[in-house]
């Protein structure tokens, strides 16, 4: 089977097709990509998508699948729309 293994980040962004065997599992299309070595942040902060959906490693794979590898959120989301919400009202 054929997927894509992607990731983008801070001055480093790639995209790398692989083939693998059919019961493939993410942490076997990471590892084939090569990407890993290549990331510049800590494989422990990272974690996979399969077209944008949070998935274990070892997670199955389908023909045509392009697993991302996910950066972790530097903020929470909720908790800075808060703020910007509170400084825009001049609230603290």
């Amino acid at each position: 089977m054929k997927v894509q293994v992607a990731f983008v980040g801070p001055g480093f962004e790639a995209l790398v097709d692989v083939v693998l065997d059919g019961n493939a599992r993410v942490v076997d299309a990471i590892a084939h990509s090569g990407l890993l070595a290549r990331v510049p942040e800590p494989a422990e902060s990272l974690a996979y998508a399969i077209f944008g959906r949070r998935v274990d490693a070892d997670s199955p794979l389908a023909d045509g699948d392009r697993v991302e590898i996910t950066r972790g959120l530097l903020r929470d989301p909720k908790l800075a729309r808060r703020h910007a919400a509170k400084r825009r009202h001049g609230l603290r």
